[in-house]
């Protein structure tokens, strides 16, 4: 049985579906739905140049409004803050028409499973990057809304963060259009919800809080922000930048360029290592009683932290080449 077409999403589209745009004549075929908003819903569609996403609404003002940031983001950074723009028709069914626009399908994998898997210190890393791109956005006039890790991508190699869901991006001094309620100052009765480089930086924060806890953690009836960072401090995974996270999410840093220097020096310092923060365990006891016996399973454990810290210091030597990358990238910007 089909869905019936909702006023927000706009027209409902089927896997296999061919459409053909009213004014330019391309022809899109509809593979799957990828995800849906308050704005419209998002599908992977097949074209001539291949694979692309293709954005559907049933407000023409709102896909306006998209287009306009997707070809502002376009002169600005390149293709970096978000996928390219390909095309913006109508497509006209039995019940209508409606807008859409086709961009850039950008192919990745998701942020939480991915920084879950490669360690605490890669948060960090993957921060820098994202506040790189906010900083951007920011000075061209923009908060980006809805930040969250369902509008991130890590791409590559080499490793990148990309958005590619610009439905919630607002222009500053406005009010947010759209937003999900972990990442949402409001929500946890932390600040307004003014479109301006605090909001964004309270999401930043929450989207580090959220790789530690991916089920989302639930507000309290009070001391939410106590409750916060109470949370942050019980996960080795954080702790690190635990003051990074506290200055987020009380609106201490007014630009995301002091928040990324912050967490670049954080980084970068010679007494970061996420060795530090993790839990000690306790060496075992050797005694004349059992000094063989003690002697063998305290070896064992010696080769064991000796195998675990080998990799941990890969890790960290890969992440310092990516820094150190990004670093150069920036300064070639510059220049």
């Amino acid at each position: 049985m089909r869905e019936p077409i909702s006023k927000k999403q706009g027209c409902k589209l089927y896997n296999d579906q061919r459409l053909i745009g009213k004014w330019h004549k391309n022809q899109y075929h509809i593979i799957k739905e990828l995800g849906r908003g308050a704005t419209g819903t998002v599908y992977l569609a097949d074209t001539k140049a291949g694979l692309a996403a293709l954005k559907v609404g049933q407000d023409a003002m709102s896909i306006t409004s998209e287009v306009n940031v997707l070809k502002h983001f376009s002169k600005v950074q390149g293709d970096h803050l978000g996928p390219s723009l390909i095309d913006v028709d109508d497509v006209e069914t039995t019940s209508g028409t409606y807008p859409f626009y086709v961009m850039e399908y950008i192919k990745g994998e998701e942020v939480i499973p991915f920084l879950r898997s490669r360690g605490g210190e890669w948060i960090g890393i993957t921060i820098i990057q994202l506040l790189g791109d906010l900083d951007r956005l920011h000075l061209a006039g923009w908060a980006f809304g809805d930040l969250k890790p369902e509008n991130l991508l890590m791409t590559g190699p080499p490793v990148r963060v990309r958005w590619f869901d610009v439905g919630g991006t607002t222009k500053l001094g406005r009010s947010i259009k759209e937003y999900t309620e972990f990442f949402d100052r409001g929500y946890w009765g932390l600040g307004s919800r003014k479109a301006e480089p605090t909001y964004d930086l309270f999401a930043v924060g929450m989207i580090m809080i959220n790789c530690a806890y991916p089920s989302r953690l639930e507000r309290k009836d009070k001391d939410n922000l106590k409750y916060l960072l109470t949370q942050v401090s019980q996960t080795s995974m954080l702790t690190a930048y635990s003051s990074v996270i506290k200055k987020a999410l009380t609106g201490s840093y007014h630009d995301a360029l002091h928040m990324r220097k912050d967490l670049t020096e954080l980084i970068g310092h010679t007494s970061f290592s996420p060795e530090k923060h993790m839990v000690k365990k306790r060496s075992p006891v050797i005694n004349k009683e059992s000094a063989t016996v003690n002697r063998k399973s305290y070896k064992k454990r010696v080769r064991r932290q000796q195998k675990r810290s080998s990799g941990i210091g890969e890790t960290v030597l890969v992440a310092s080449f990516l820094l150190l990358a990004y670093v150069l990238y920036l300064v070639g910007q510059i220049m």
